[in-house]
């Protein structure tokens, strides 16, 4: 039995820094069960010298594999081994991280997703699908039908994958695509990058905004209805889909009858067609605010669309509260 301290990463936003160690723990719970070699068990947020931490057991020691899927836990800061005397020796990490990081951090705006809590539901996401042990292998596609300004498509570009985003908001498209160009255009990475209209039958269905990265990746965003996707994206089109819904709050989603805040009036409408943008084995991750809808109404409308809600351990122990007027919560659910 080994025993491990993960140092957990400082977060700007003092709310989610409180929360962050359980929801590490969460996070971990779910890696163990399904990429880690080695069984992981006694997770439990710790505090070493005043500082927090994410204490575990390994079986085993951790493989070399083990420590690069580590790597990419959201709030991983640094891993240590604990040895005798109470001393911690350094596991170095190597995480995906194709680009510098201010790809993720340099853009501040009203509403923006906190940064850890993207990539930890991006990696929820991904380890509930089939494709999970290939994850630090294969270019995968990840889809967020409800992108806005594209924290998860920058977190999937960090990763090496394809990213494709839609949004309805005419300057949410232009700040990303504004903002995009220019990022890469400053750190000089080879691209090409194009707006265009998307027409079926002489009718305007979008905006698509096209973005070939390095020659390899690819990076797809349009300004539409994404009840409406299947107009415009092939069946099958994603590994995984990624929404951080409406709050209900300050945020809403466009519909024929103007703005709706239910998220559970959103669902209802997009996960029909969202099921059809993900191959088998590919899973769909939403998280909402519970004060608006409850998670088992939530669950029944992916479970009405052929999708698997995946429940147990770590995937039941996300919420966490935000604001006096959001709690939020997480559902990752399977295609089958």
């Amino acid at each position: 039995m080994t025993q491990y301290a993960m140092l957990i990463a400082p977060s700007v936003n003092r709310v989610y820094a409180d929360a962050a160690p359980r929801m590490a723990a969460a996070e971990l719970t779910v890696f163990g069960s399904t990429v880690l070699q080695a069984k992981v068990d006694d997770i439990a947020p710790t505090t070493i010298g005043g500082v927090p931490y994410l204490g575990f057991h390994a079986d085993t020691e951790l493989t070399e594999r083990d420590i690069a899927n580590l790597s990419n836990l959201s709030s991983a800061y640094a891993l240590f081994e604990c040895v005798d005397g109470g001393l911690l020796r350094p596991v170095t990490l190597d995480p995906l991280a194709r680009f510098d990081d201010d790809l993720l951090t340099i853009q501040k705006y009203a509403g923006k997703t906190n940064e850890q809590f993207t990539k930890l539901l991006i990696n929820i996401t991904l380890l509930a699908t089939t494709h999970a042990p290939k994850m630090l292998d294969r270019r995968l596609t990840v889809l967020d039908p409800l992108c806005g300004r594209g924290t998860t498509l920058n977190q999937a570009l960090m990763y090496g994958y394809d990213a494709i985003g839609i949004d309805n908001d005419a300057k949410d498209f232009e700040a990303y695509g504004a903002f995009i160009r220019t990022w890469l255009r400053r750190k000089r990475i080879k691209h090409h990058a194009e707006v265009a209209p998307v027409r079926k039958d002489k009718k305007m269905l979008a905006r698509r905004l096209s973005v070939t990265i390095a020659g390899q990746q690819s990076l797809t965003v349009f300004q539409a209805d994404s009840t409406q996707a299947r107009e415009f994206l092939k069946g099958g089109v994603a590994d995984v889909i990624v929404a951080d819904l409406p709050y209900g709050v300050a945020h809403g989603s466009r519909t024929d009858e103007g703005l709706s805040r239910s998220p559970l009036r959103l669902l209802t409408a997009a996960v029909p067609v969202w099921s059809q943008l993900i191959q088998p084995g590919g899973t769909v991750g939403i998280s909402w605010n519970t004060h608006v809808a409850d998670r088992d109404t939530a669950a029944a409308i992916l479970e009405d669309s052929g999708l698997r809600v995946q429940r147990g351990a770590g995937y039941d122990d996300l919420a966490h509260w935000v604001d006096q007027s959001i709690n939020r919560d997480v559902l990752i659910a399977r295609k089958f």
